[in-house]
């Protein structure tokens, strides 16, 4: 590939990043019954984990838009990745081992039964950012971290499509965006089709299902996501659509989003959770990533340094928020809206706190850069 330099920061994706975790938060606390149960708010939290989604597609947008065009060797480009994800997972880990021995052996937590007859192989497997192969273990010890055994998966086949990607013309590209959005509704669409696990419904407390937990978590699974995301980043460094689809785009797919959560007591789950949002969000990307003038506050210093955070924030917001409304006898308490808002305030001061002083000082010691014009101005995700 010919060498190019590096591209314009788009903070606006950064600031997008933050939005995103803090919609897993939202979907966490309704799931523990501490706030959001009920109303449009409550359908909206519930949405929570196609926050993942989003990553997954910005996810690969953004490694489109740093990595296209340049020439960048695979081992400095996952010593990269490397350096990116694993300080703060591994931060996450290590604060979560005591809570996932004790939901093993003491509260014997359903979806960590495979992980408790099997510690030593789980904990391996979550070290080495293998977990989500495993629909048994892809919640094992720091649950939300299955996304990262995913990233994990994308990160390795990144580097092997790029080319086969940018080789292909703009009427092929927008042809490929629509059977990944199709393959990912064909995923979830054959398992509400089949029901291979025999359920008569399923619903997000549904944890302990293989076959659902395929569908869910299964990197293979969530490929067509990030492929997307990759077609997205293509489209957009061509300049295949104009600035002036930006609010359109934006608009429609927020009003797509709030359709979606009205209508999904109405919509099956797994097909909510897997692939349905996915081309959604890869116009919502598109559109914030050509810069409507309107949405300049999220090109604010403050936003962006919460949507820095947002790894961490997602990575840790389990572990941080319990501890303010549940008691050792697992009472709830203190569902207030100030207490929940200053529980979350805290969550995102202890994710700025990681931010600053775990991940980006490793971040440099693990992948130090000789040349400083070769310093990529946007981090991806």
């Amino acid at each position: 590939m010919a060498s190019e330099s590096a591209r314009p920061r788009l903070p606006i994706l950064t600031s997008i990043r933050f939005f995103a975790a803090l919609h897993v938060v939202l979907f966490h606390l309704r799931a523990t019954k501490i706030t959001f149960q009920s109303g449009l708010m409550g359908s909206i939290a519930e949405l929570g984990y196609t926050g993942v989604s989003l990553f997954f597609v910005l996810s690969g947008f953004i490694l489109v838009y740093t990595y296209q065009g340049r020439d960048v060797p695979p081992e400095q480009f996952f010593r990269a990745r490397f350096a990116r994800i694993y300080p703060a997972y591994a931060f996450s880990l290590l604060l979560t081992a005591p809570f996932f021995v004790l939901g093993m052996y003491v509260f014997k937590v359903p979806f960590l039964i495979w992980s408790a007859a099997h510690p030593v192989v789980s904990a391996l497997s979550v070290l080495a950012l293998l977990q989500a192969w495993n629909p048994l273990g892809a919640l094992a010890w720091n649950a939300v971290a299955w996304s990262l055994s995913v990233e994990a998966f994308f990160y390795t086949v990144f580097p092997l499509v790029l080319g086969w990607f940018a080789r292909r013309g703009k009427s092929q590209i927008f042809l490929l965006l629509l059977l990944f959005w199709i393959t990912s509704l064909t995923v979830s669409g054959g398992y509400m089709l089949l029901r291979p696990d025999g359920l008569a419904s399923v619903d997000s407390n549904v944890l302990n299902s293989p076959w659902l937990n395929v569908v869910k978590f299964n990197p293979l699974a969530r490929l067509p996501e990030f492929l997307l995301g990759m077609c997205g980043g293509m489209l957009f460094l061509r300049n295949s659509v104009s600035r002036k689809w930006a609010t359109p785009l934006v608009l429609g797919a927020l009003a797509a989003i709030l359709a979606v959560a009205f209508f999904s007591p109405a919509i099956p789950y797994p097909i909510l959770h897997t692939g349905l949002l996915s081309g959604v969000f890869g116009a919502l990307i598109y559109g914030f990533a050509l810069g409507p003038s309107w949405a300049n506050f999220l090109n604010t210093r403050l936003l962006v340094l919460f949507g820095d955070a947002s790894y961490s924030l997602y990575l840790l917001h389990q572990t941080v928020l319990p501890p303010f409304f549940f008691r050792e006898n697992g009472r709830l308490v203190h569902t207030t809206v100030p207490w929940i808002i200053l529980a979350v305030a805290v969550a995102i001061t202890v994710a700025i706190g990681v931010f600053k002083f775990i991940e980006q000082p490793l971040r440099r010691k693990l992948n130090p850069r000789r040349n400083k014009a070769e310093i990529l101005q946007f981090q991806p995700t």
